[in-house]
């Protein structure tokens, strides 16, 4: 037990989720992390993704503040202009965030929309990170050429290609682990374009957290690289641009 590395999840979320009627309660996030070995992590609310911007970013600052996470707030790319206010309001406040969750398919919007790349660009001139949802063969372009420091936390095993090559040209492109289950995908990602890349993401609660866990530590990659992937390369990412 004193060789597992430190573990940190990207992508944790509380609240409703309203596509299958199931709750992420914080009592129960935080069982599911401590039985499956995981020390925290990054937590974004659903009532944020789906309904109400700053209730539902208060949400999370408050259970990450409760529970040692780190919370991600999200941006409503349905409304480009309350999400620069938002940006704003967030920016301004006493903990600016490090990092930014955006959402366009649970928001019904596409890559290719003016709103997309207008929020994309703010992120990215105020270098922050964005953690996107969605089919990395079409989140990916629209993210590329702005210089942003991106996970992608739906890449599937299926698309580990795409991901590769959008990555060998884009340096700040990262990919959670949480669907890479297939032989040796993250050990292609570690070769293809460096471990550094992987970020450790289970999605908890809505996810098999468990499965996520065994499947990096019995992984062949080399200690320094699942310990890079378990939790370095997320405190990378919510550090400071520089």
């Amino acid at each position: 037990m004193s060789e597992t590395p430190r573990l940190l999840d990207c992508d944790i979320l509380v609240g409703h989720d309203v596509t299958t009627g199931r709750w992420g309660q914080p009592e129960t996030i935080a069982k599911v992390l401590a039985d499956s070995g995981i020390s925290g992590g990054v937590v974004a609310a659903l009532r944020a993704v789906h309904f109400d911007v700053p209730s539902g970013n208060a949400e999370a600052a408050h259970v990450a503040a409760g529970n040692g996470w780190t919370a991600c707030p999200v941006l409503d790319l349905r409304d480009p202009l309350g999400a620069e206010k938002e940006l704003e309001r967030l920016l301004a406040s006493d903990a600016p965030p490090r990092a930014i969750r955006l959402a366009p398919t649970a928001q019904s919007v596409e890559p290719g929309y003016p709103s997309f790349e207008h929020v994309v660009r703010l992120l990215a001139g105020a270098g922050l990170t964005i953690f996107v949802e969605g089919d990395v063969r079409k989140v990916g372009p629209a993210l590329r050429g702005h210089g942003a420091r991106v996970v992608f936390l739906d890449t599937h095993f299926y698309y580990l290609g795409d991901f590769v090559l959008l990555a060998r040209s884009e340096p700040g492109f990262h990919t959670s682990t949480r669907m890479l289950t297939g032989p040796d995908s993250l050990e292609i990602v570690a070769a293809e374009v460096g471990a550094d890349r992987l970020v450790f993401g289970a999605r908890t609660p809505f996810h098999e957290t468990r499965s996520v866990v065994r499947r990096l530590l019995s992984s062949k990659l080399s200690p320094d690289e699942i310990a890079q992937a378990g939790s370095r390369s997320l405190e990378t990412l919510l550090e400071p641009a520089c």
